[in-house]
């Protein structure tokens, strides 16, 4: 099995396809505003952003991209006028992680953590 794509709500599907370009990702399909399909720069997993008119903010799921520069990356974002809520931090689970939200309150993890992404030292066989 492979993780296809996640789809995340938006109350505004051109602002979110300004904040994902910024963030890296390839738009490949445009039927706004409606809905629209990124690829990400790595990888075959795509996202997706559908139209809502309100987005519930209680258990609001995290998305989680990986980059290996990651401090690098979070810089040249910022530059773009993306904003963090935690700037890189190393974190005890062995994972490096930078915090934002997307203009609709999704939230998002940059995160770099090499061979600790599926093999932490507390793993279970």
């Amino acid at each position: 099995m492979n993780l296809n794509q996640v789809t995340l709500p938006s109350t505004n599907v051109d602002k979110a396809v300004i904040f994902y370009t910024k963030l890296g990702l390839h738009l490949i399909v445009d039927a706004s505003p409606r809905y629209v399909r990124f690829e990400l720069p790595n990888g075959d997993s795509t996202l997706s952003i559908h139209k809502v008119d309100h987005i519930a903010t209680e258990n609001i799921p995290i998305i989680y991209f990986e980059d290996e520069n990651l401090d690098a990356l979070v810089e040249k974002l910022q530059e773009k006028g993306i904003e963090f809520s935690q700037l890189p931090k190393s974190e005890t689970w062995l994972w490096r992680e930078a915090h934002l939200e997307d203009p609709d309150g999704n939230k998002l993890i940059l995160y770099k953590a090499g061979k600790n992404r599926k093999n932490p030292p507390w793993r279970i066989n």
